[in-house]
């Protein structure tokens, strides 16, 4: 029988609040960060789905979201594992800076190809490319094979961290993950055979 694999963006940041590229930097969630990561957990638990363990960032954005979504579920204390692997993308000179000063900086198109290309890195930072390559290996090695053995996996980690899962899972391209949006707090589920192919998928955040 397929066991559930759940992937969610963190609800909405001070950083995101303030349209600042945030990366590694470690800003908590806003009220309506809170208030998504909340409708997140009563979604998943309207489905009738628990979980028996989950994966996080080392960022507080995504801890707190799972924290908050593993209350609504009611499993509090469910085995958490946080791994850096999972962190959101490095924005390198761009992080801190608000999306419009960077687009005077660098101009309009530079900044776009930083943003949306698949393996162009801004200066000091990562690409979605480089994302993939750490993100991967750890999915490999530590996540999928759990996942593959039946138990049900909750993640809750970063818009281009869990791009690079979903380009895995999905069998994407770089060019088809780099136009991929993940809303704020709204689950992807994925239902995995146990060869790891896909036997459904529901986006709640669609």
């Amino acid at each position: 029988m397929p066991s559930p694999l759940v992937l969610v963006r963190h609800g909405q940041s001070d950083w995101n609040l303030k349209n600042l590229f945030t990366g590694w930097k470690d800003p908590d969630l806003t009220p309506q960060g809170v208030a998504e990561a909340a409708a997140a957990g009563v979604m998943l638990k309207e489905m009738g789905l628990s979980f028996d363990i989950a994966y996080t960032s080392v960022l507080r954005r995504a801890q707190h979201t799972l924290e908050i979504i593993l209350g609504e579920l009611g499993q509090p204390n469910l085995e958490t594992v946080k791994d850096q692997a999972l962190n959101e993308r490095d924005y390198g000179e761009l992080t801190g800076l608000n999306k419009d000063e960077a687009r005077q900086k660098w101009g309009e198109e530079q900044v776009h190809i930083w943003r949306r290309s698949f393996d162009v890195p801004p200066p000091g930072g990562e690409s979605l490319k480089d994302t993939a390559a750490r993100v991967l290996p750890y999915w490999d090695k530590v996540i999928r094979p759990v996942a593959l053995s039946g138990k049900k996996v909750l993640i809750a980690a970063h818009g281009n961290s869990l791009r690079s899962l979903i380009m895995r899972l999905e069998g994407l391209s770089g060019d088809e993950i780099v136009k991929r949006e993940l809303a704020t707090g709204a689950p992807v589920i994925y239902w995995l055979n146990s060869d790891g192919s896909i036997a459904r998928k529901q986006d709640l955040g669609a």
